[in-house]
């Protein structure tokens, strides 16, 4: 087991719990670069389903998925792979930071965990949740909470019995306890969150 999760398994029992009856979860690493971001842009706010269709799509129609295949569509033939127009918009304005150079994702591995985060957000179509998501899966940071997740709301709701789900106020200073492991707490807590989800079907 990575020692990430065996420590912050020792910062809370319950998590320990969990990782003894499921095992680890499943690896989140993603590749670095502009396709992992337009495709987390895709993603967000649709269903696994619907993304995955709308993703093959845009795949096979730009060929080769880097900026200048999205620069060299208009927003019609961008919509047309299943984009709404705001996310046509979003492509365009990702793939414009990139192609200019003010956003350089190599530079970004030389800096702290929030000036991530503040580039990242300077692009239209990238909030914090989405960055965050960059830093845990893509760059393997250690101590990422991505406290606006709904997810980890409801597992914490659920794995530490409290009487309500907690709100994106109350999600920050609940995971402080667990620095600087918070993104295995984040792990584990997604993992125990697919198995409330599955219990709750059957149920």
């Amino acid at each position: 087991m990575e020692d990430g999760f065996h420590q912050v398994g020792l910062l809370e029992p319950r998590f320990a719990e969990v990782l003894r009856r499921l095992g680890e979860p499943p690896s989140r690493k993603r590749p670095g670069g502009f396709e992992t971001v337009l495709k987390i842009i895709v993603q967000q706010q649709v269903s696994i389903a619907s993304a995955n269709a709308i993703w093959g799509r845009l795949r096979r129609g730009l060929g080769t998925v880097n900026p200048g295949a999205v620069l060299a569509l208009d927003d019609d033939a961008l919509r047309a792979f299943g984009l709404s127009r705001q996310k046509a918009a979003y492509a365009r304005s990702l793939a414009e930071a990139v192609a200019s150079g003010s956003l350089n994702f190599r530079k970004l591995r030389a800096i702290d965990d929030e000036d991530v985060i503040e580039n990242l957000i300077q692009i239209k179509g990238i909030g914090r949740w989405t960055a965050e998501i960059y830093l845990l899966a893509v760059m393997q940071r250690p101590d990422i909470w991505p406290a606006a997740d709904v997810a980890l709301m409801e597992a914490a709701r659920d794995l530490l019995d409290l009487a309500e789900r907690p709100t994106l106020k109350e999600m920050l200073p609940l995971a402080e306890p667990w620095r600087p492991y918070r993104t295995y707490a984040a792990r584990t807590l997604w993992l125990h969150y697919r198995h409330i989800a599955k219990r709750d079907t059957a149920g």
